[in-house]
């Protein structure tokens, strides 16, 4: 890993009316537009699905890492995050985040080392540090033979 402190640059243009291309140098794009719940069309990513996904995407990425320097061997990590909006004191802001984690691991393997990886793994992630709201962390250890 690279020293502290990391940059990053994301950028966006917008128009009157339409998509709003996001851009980072070297990867494609994609657009956003708001989300059904602020009247817009759906079927498109929004600032606030990005913001969701990107817990569930570093929830997965942090649990890796741990998982590496352990030598913890496991199968499948299903992640979702629900994001619930809310209005406190008149300004709209993201107020819990809950994370549902199943992981998926072989009979044998230490279920109680599984949990507390992924409990690291919640405590460890860099965007939901960043946040502000409540964080739950729901997990399931599924065990199949090997």
């Amino acid at each position: 890993m690279k020293a502290y402190p990391h940059h990053y640059t994301a950028g966006a243009r917008g128009a009157p009316a339409g998509l709003v291309p996001l851009s980072v140098e070297g990867l494609p794009p994609i657009e956003s537009a708001p989300p059904p719940e602020f009247d817009g069309p759906g079927g498109v990513w929004s600032p606030e699905t990005l913001l969701v996904a990107s817990i569930a995407d570093c929830f997965i990425l942090t649990f890796r890492s741990i998982a590496r320097a352990t030598r913890f061997e496991w199968d499948d990590l299903h992640c979702t995050v629900e994001g619930v909006l809310d209005r406190v004191a008149g300004v709209p802001y993201f107020t819990r985040f809950t994370t549902r984690a199943t992981l998926t691991i072989r009979a044998g393997a230490n279920q109680e080392k599984a949990r507390e990886h992924l409990e690291r793994a919640e405590k460890l992630c860099l965007i939901s540090n960043s946040l502000r709201s409540e964080r739950l962390l729901e997990i399931e250890v599924v065990v199949v033979a090997p």
